[in-house]
């Protein structure tokens, strides 16, 4: 599910100035709608978020074969693999998220997502032996993280990380990270629409405003339907949905967003949003919301955190969850 944002317009002369600029990375868009009192510590502040982008998606990219993050899949099946503080760190925090979850968020899904044709493709249904065989290889408990060494080990060989459900999230905080050090006004930065932050409130408005697309409409659709709308102020909001990646077999829709403990694309819901103060934790608790459903949400999302759910019945579903 991809979002519509609100961008005031261009201001008058004498005041603050607005830049906007994009970068192609981490197999999305970047965009950064900024506003400053000098163009060129804006430009500099936007230039040098756009570099940590481009450092991230060398270091925890799954695509590129040269990346820390693909040399980490490669040989830590064979023996402990030592990891730079910052990937240990992540993979720290992505195992805290899959405790927290009941194993709905694994970042070991990798072998799924190739399973079901959903890695460099669009999809295919597999025979229940490929998905045996895949699970096989999947469960955040088969990671074994050495905080002495920093080492990562795979207790099963062939395991495959896959970063696209949280690197996202945490490449938009490092970028309103830099944004605040640089002493930028205010900013929304978005990674492909689907993990968004505004950072303080852009000129005469209380928040950057944000709309909810209906979940069964793609982004390329030109009629906009809206299910919802919220405004962020130094506040992140992350969707996941399954109009964008998806296959129809024999009357079933399956989408990209797997269940790691049976490994196949969870059933029941269209779409979830939800707000978060770090995009991080804001892109990973899409996936355990979509997965577990609204009754396990209600008793399991964290009290600091909103969501907004689209269940697929029907009639229309979408309700705020808090």
């Amino acid at each position: 599910m991809l979002v519509l944002w609100f961008v005031p317009a261009a201001i008058p002369a004498g005041e603050l100035l607005r830049l906007e600029s994009s970068l192609d990375a981490m197999g999305t868009t970047y965009t950064i709608v900024a506003y400053g009192e000098d163009r060129y510590g804006l430009q500099g502040a936007i230039d040098e978020s756009f570099e940590e982008v481009r450092r991230l998606d060398a270091l925890l990219s799954n695509y590129q074969p040269n990346s820390e993050w693909s040399r980490m899949n490669k040989e830590a099946g064979e023996k402990p693999f030592r990891a730079s503080p910052e990937v240990f760190h992540f993979l720290e925090t992505c195992m805290d998220y899959s405790r927290q979850s009941e194993g709905a968020f694994d970042i070991t899904v990798g072998p799924l997502v190739k399973v079901w044709g959903f890695y460099k493709g669009t999809g295919r249904l597999p025979h229940r032996a490929e998905i045996r065989g895949a699970l096989s290889r999947v469960g955040w408990r088969k990671v074994e993280l050495n905080s002495r060494d920093l080492t990562v080990r795979f207790l099963r060989a062939g395991m495959d990380l896959d970063p696209g459900g949280i690197g996202k999230g945490y490449a938009v905080d490092r970028v309103v990270e830099i944004l605040n050090q640089r002493k930028v006004h205010s900013a929304l930065v978005s990674a492909g629409g689907s993990s968004i932050y505004g950072f303080n409130a852009p000129p005469k408005e209380n928040g950057w405003k944000v709309k909810i697309r209906h979940p069964r409409q793609t982004a390329s659709d030109p009629n906009v339907r809206q299910v919802s709308e919220v405004v962020l102020r130094n506040l992140s909001m992350s969707t996941s949905g399954t109009a964008e990646k998806y296959f129809v077999s024999g009357g079933v829709t399956y989408s990209h967003i797997f269940d790691p403990r049976n490994g196949f694309p969870a059933q029941g819901m269209l779409s979830v949003a939800v707000l978060a103060p770090k995009t991080i934790d804001s892109e990973a608790w899409t996936k355990p919301v979509f997965i577990n459903g609204r009754r396990w949400a209600e008793d399991n999302l964290p009290k600091h955190l909103r969501a907004f759910i689209c269940e697929d019945k029907a009639e229309q579903s979408c309700a705020w969850l808090r």
